[in-house]
């Protein structure tokens, strides 16, 4: 099945708004079938981007995905991450290499820096650049990244070439809306947002609970719904069972109204100031 609703890469590639999360996936031997079959079950409904890291279940994580999409890579736009420990030049390119390994594939869609660390941004973007053009990755980017990070990025030769910004994002943390968002939409820089209902925090919140109720819908759709409802803006929920994946697949469906978007605001003041950027 084809993907629903598209944004495009600065490339110009196109992949699916709402796509999959693996955060906590592969840690605990008894979930694994579960696992697989949601995943499974998600690339059936058009979920077809996929996002792991190197750093979830010390590479578990990865080795839950390759086995899933075995038979069906071609369908998926795989996201991978490399630690900031591991983002020197040769670093980068061994953690790629090994992460190839145990998602069983030649190649990574989209690769990214999991979050700023010590070594300098032109050395990882260089590493980037050379696993383009050695085809073991399309595309680079980088999550938990501020703005003022992005500018960092920008100033290095080669950031120009950034595909995406991996952030936190959902109704209780709205402070990128203040400055990262816009300064991504003037960037044509797509936001890719994780957590998008709070590990599920956000969903006995009585303000979202009488929007879901208004659509007939759960809170956690009505959570999604509101996420989604930006040109731009991709969510990778994580889902540990075939109802959950198909309640996330729904959210595409729903159109929530300016009553909706009023009470939330009420609820979830958005940012007046600017603030840091949250990272769980």
């Amino acid at each position: 099945m084809s993907p629903r609703r598209s944004v495009a890469l600065p490339s110009g590639q196109l992949v699916p708004a709402l796509g999959q999360g693996t955060w906590g996936w592969a840690e605990h031997p008894d979930s694994r079938a579960d696992e697989m079959a949601a995943l499974r079950l998600g690339l059936d409904l058009g979920m077809t981007l996929v996002d792991t890291a190197e750093m979830y279940a010390d590479g578990g994580s990865e080795e839950l995905v390759g086995e899933a999409i075995a038979g069906r890579r071609d369908e998926v736009f795989l996201v991978d991450k490399v630690l900031p420990g591991n983002a020197d030049r040769q670093g980068t390119l061994d953690a790629c290499r090994r992460s190839l390994g145990r998602l069983r594939t030649d190649r990574i869609d989209l690769y990214l820096l999991h979050w700023r660390g010590r070594v300098p941004l032109g050395e990882t973007v260089a590493a980037f650049d050379e696993l383009v053009r050695g085809g073991q990755i399309r595309h680079w980017g980088v999550s938990n990244f501020d703005t003022r990070d992005l500018a960092d990025l920008a100033a290095v030769a080669g950031g120009g070439d950034v595909a995406t910004d991996q952030i936190l994002y959902n109704l209780q943390r709205r402070g990128p809306e203040f400055d990262l968002i816009p300064h991504c939409r003037q960037r044509g820089l797509p936001v890719m947002a994780y957590s998008p209902v709070e590990q599920g925090r956000l969903l006995e919140h009585p303000a979202l609970a009488e929007v879901a109720n208004r659509h007939g819908i759960t809170p956690a759709r009505a959570a999604l719904a509101w996420v989604l409802r930006s040109d731009g803006m991709i969510a990778i929920p994580r889902a540990g069972s075939p109802e959950h994946v198909r309640d996330n697949a729904a959210a595409l469906e729903v159109q929530l109204d300016e009553d909706d978007f009023q009470l939330l605001d009420q609820a979830f003041p958005p940012p007046r100031t600017r603030r840091a950027l949250e990272v769980l």
